[in-house]
C-alpha cells in the first residue's frame, strides 16, 4: 500500500472497474443524459468499456458535461494569461474559490483545449460522502483533503497532503488545483489562508521556504462569475456570521449547493492565469528571516494576482452602487442590466431584510471594494 492510497485517485489500470462499478448508477444515467440528451444509454454504456485512464474519461465525457454546462447556464467563458504557460509543465494553481464542482472543471476545460497539463484537484472528502460522487470525483483525478479530524490526525493527514502535491507536481509532472482557502468565499472577499500554505510548506523540510515555494511554480488564478448560481444557498451562512452564531449545515446541503452550481445561470465566466511566482519569492526572502512573516507575504503576493486580476462585471458595480446608494460606476452597467439585477435579487431574497439584502449586495460589490485598494 502507498501512504496516497486514502487520499489519491484512481491508477488507470483501475479506472476501468471503477467506471463499469457505477455505469449503472441512476446518477451517472442523469449526468449522461444531460451530456448526451440526444443519445441512449447504450451509447455511453458501450463507450465505458473502452475507457482505460482517466484522461479518457476527461476527454470523452467529463469535458463534453462541462462544455453542455457552459451551453446551457452560461453565456460563455473566456480567458487570460494561459498562453503565458508552458505546455510541457507543472503548476500549482492557487485559486479563487467559488462553486465547489466548476471552477477546478472550468479550469481543467481550458487547459485540455490549450494541450495545458492538465489538474490533479483537491476537494473535501465530506462532499464526497456518497459512494457514486466518491468514486466520481477519483475518476476526475480528484484527491481527498480530509475533514474534521482530531488535531494530531489533522496534522499528519496535512503532512501526507503536502508530500502527495509535491510529488505529482516534480515526479509525476502532473499539475494541481487547490483553494486559496478551506471552503468557498461566501462574502466576495478572496483572501488565502496561510493554513494552506503551511500545509505545502510542510513538504520542504529544511530546504529554506522560498526556494520550496519556487519549485511549485505557482500560477494564481481568478475566477469570475457575471452571476453566482449558488449566491443565495450562501446567505444563512452569512447570516449567522452577522450574529456571531455557529452555522450548522443541513443534510445534503452541500449536494443541493452543487447542483445549484452546475445548473444555475452565471451569465458570463471569466479565468485569469496570473504569473508564475518567481522572483516575488527572493524579495520575500531578503526582507523577513522569520517563516511566519514569510508565509504573510507569499499570501499577500497571490491575494494580490488574485483580486487586481480579478474580471468584474457588471453586477459587480450595480450591487456596489445600490449597497452604497450612489452612481459612481454607472458608466459601467445599462439601466437594464440594473434593473434584471435587482429583479434577480427580489426573486431569491426577501429584501425587506435589511440585514439580508445588504449581505448579499455585499458579496458582488466586495470584488470592487478590494480592487479599488490597487488603482
Amino acid at each position: 500500500m502507498s501512504k496516497f492510497d486514502d487520499i489519491r485517485p484512481f491508477y488507470d489500470q483501475e479506472v476501468n472497474d471503477a467506471l463499469l462499478s457505477v455505469a449503472k448508477h441512476p446518477m451517472m444515467k442523469a449526468l449522461m443524459q444531460f451530456t448526451f440528451p440526444e443519445k441512449d444509454e447504450q451509447f455511453w454504456l458501450e463507450q465505458f468499456k473502452d475507457i482505460h485512464s482517466i484522461s479518457d474519461f476527461q476527454n470523452q465525457f467529463i469535458s463534453q458535461t462541462v462544455r453542455q454546462i457552459l451551453k446551457q447556464s452560461s453565456e460563455g467563458l473566456s480567458t487570460s494569461g494561459f498562453d503565458q504557460l508552458d505546455k510541457d509543465v507543472a503548476y500549482l494553481f492557487i485559486s479563487s474559490h467559488r462553486d465547489i464542482v466548476l471552477d477546478t472543471s472550468l479550469l481543467n476545460l481550458v487547459l485540455l483545449d490549450r494541450g495545458l497539463v492538465m489538474t490533479s484537484s483537491a476537494i473535501g472528502d465530506n462532499l464526497v460522502q456518497k459512494t457514486f460522487l466518491h468514486v466520481l470525483a477519483k475518476l476526475n483525478r480528484n484527491f481527498l483533503v480530509q475533514r474534521g479530524l482530531p488535531i494530531r490526525e489533522q496534522l499528519n493527514s496535512s503532512m501526507v497532503m503536502s508530500e502527495y502535491i509535491y510529488t505529482l507536481l516534480n515526479k509525476e509532472n502532473r499539475s494541481v488545483w487547490i483553494a486559496q482557502r478551506e471552503g468557498r468565499t461566501k462574502d466576495g472577499n478572496d483572501a488565502t489562508q496561510q493554513g494552506v500554505l503551511k500545509m505545502l510548506a510542510m513538504a520542504a523540510g529544511d530546504e529554506p521556504l522560498t526556494d520550496f515555494f519556487k519549485k511549485l511554480k505557482i500560477v494564481p488564478l481568478s475566477i469570475s462569475y457575471e452571476y453566482d448560481p449558488t449566491d443565495v444557498l450562501k446567505m444563512p451562512q452569512l447570516m449567522a456570521k452577522s450574529r456571531n452564531e455557529v452555522y450548522v449545515k443541513d443534510k445534503g446541503e452541500d449536494f443541493a449547493t452543487m447542483l445549484s452550481g452546475v445548473l444555475g445561470q452565471k451569465k458570463r465566466i471569466h479565468l485569469h492565469a496570473g504569473d508564475v511566482l518567481n522572483t516575488e519569492f527572493d524579495e520575500i526572502m531578503s526582507k523577513f528571516e522569520n517563516k511566519n512573516k514569510q508565509l504573510q507575504a507569499i499570501a499577500q503576493v497571490i491575494d494580490d494576482s488574485i483580486i487586481q486580476n480579478y474580471k468584474l462585471w457588471p453586477t459587480n458595480f450595480i450591487a456596489y452602487d445600490l449597497l452604497n446608494g450612489t452612481n459612481e460606476y454607472s458608466d459601467h452597467y445599462t439601466e437594464d442590466e440594473k434593473m434584471l439585477f435587482g429583479r434577480r435579487m427580489e426573486m431569491r431574497i426577501d429584501i425587506s431584510d435589511a440585514v439580508l439584502k445588504n449581505s448579499f449586495l455585499a458579496m458582488y460589490a466586495n470584488p470592487v471594494v478590494n480592487k479599488m485598494k490597487y488603482s
